[in-house]
């Protein structure tokens, strides 16, 4: 008795060991540390997946094409089980991600489509069209197109064109806006519409500014009034903003700036009067969603999506889960963002 009560003991003792040793390995390889967001995406997926007991590998890339390849490359010889990415340039990972493919193993496109791939397994994401919408439809509500008689003066800065999500952003947002182009009631004094003449590449704050200060001085050195600046984004905004302010801009005559990702510092300009909004995107929501789908992977059931005709890459269409944005501003922050814990009022100075 006592025997066969030892062998069931040491059988145990190995299934429960052979249990601990497999830990499934994650391998996270986000764009860059430059942006806000990036680096709360990357916290908390490391934070989720962490708490069900898996291995990390987070890496951030600097939004250097070549350090990510190289990441991401490592990732694989060092046994991830799953990657999740979100590429500098979504185009430019096919050859890693073939071998990656080729190793069996499954990756997840993080809020950026992978392109020109057949990969990627399945991409996670907010509804990038439904971004672009809420904010063209903040702006007509803002500004009252629909009753207005006299038009109002309107710039557009979108986002980085090696970015698939910018041109989602920027066509929902421009089909609100268009009627009211086409009927007159929306007048953009630079004539700069079409998504090539006003993306902003990398995202960069820097960029949108400079190209901000040639808008003002080409189109509003005479006082003419600006009503309005459709940004696709928070780091976009933040230049718009910050050149809107060294054109000696007041509070009082301050265009109304649309964004996305309600970064800390848009926040403050948001309460502080500078910014109208920021499409809020819970990057807590958008993690969780992404561990989901990777304990469906790793238990080997199936996987939830919610899209499965819209987000083609050039070779196949990905099967999707879509997490859906709200916006904030001056009315909600304070129970989108500080009462769901989000953010605390010291980090927004409030």
């Amino acid at each position: 008795m006592k025997k066969l009560f030892s062998v069931l003991l040491l059988a145990v003792l190995v299934l429960a060991a052979a249990n601990t040793a497999f830990a499934a390995r994650i391998g996270i390889s986000m764009p860059t540390q430059s942006l806000q967001r990036w680096n709360q995406d990357g916290a908390n997926m490391k934070e989720r997946f962490e708490a069900v007991g898996y291995e990390v590998d987070l890496q951030f890339a600097n939004n250097n094409v070549a350090l990510q390849v190289s990441q991401v490359e490592n990732m694989i010889l060092n046994g991830a089980d799953v990657l999740v990415i979100s590429a500098i340039d979504g185009a430019s990972l096919g050859g890693v991600l073939a071998v990656a493919k080729d190793e069996g193993i499954p990756v997840i496109a993080y809020d950026r489509l992978l392109m020109e791939t057949d990969a990627v397994s399945y991409y996670a994401t907010f509804d990038n069209y439904m971004v672009g919408t809420i904010q063209g439809k903040y702006l007509v509500e803002a500004l009252d197109l629909d009753n207005r008689t006299d038009p109002v003066n309107i710039e557009i800065t979108a986002g980085s064109p090696d970015d698939n999500n910018a041109r989602f952003f920027y066509q929902g947002a421009i089909d609100q806006i268009m009627p009211y182009i086409e009927a007159g009631k929306v007048v953009v004094p630079s004539g700069q519409i079409e998504f090539e003449q006003v993306a902003t590449l990398e995202w960069s704050s820097e960029r949108a500014q400079a190209r901000m200060d040639n808008l003002i001085a080409a189109n509003y050195a005479g006082g003419q009034k600006l009503h309005a600046v459709l940004c696709s984004n928070d780091s976009t905004a933040l230049g718009v903003t910050n050149s809107l302010l060294g054109a000696g801009f007041t509070k009082e005559e301050f265009p109304l700036i649309t964004g996305q990702d309600c970064d800390i510092a848009n926040t403050k300009n948001i309460i502080a009067g500078y910014q109208a909004m920021s499409v809020f995107k819970d990057t807590r929501t958008l993690a969780e969603q992404v561990v989901k789908m990777v304990q469906a992977i790793i238990s080997g059931q199936e996987v939830e999506v919610n899209d499965t005709t819209t987000y083609d890459n050039g070779v196949f269409v990905v099967p999707t889960y879509l997490c859906e944005p709200v916006f904030a501003d001056i009315n909600n922050f304070e129970e989108l963002l500080i009462e769901s814990g989000y953010y605390t009022r010291e980090q927004l100075g409030i």
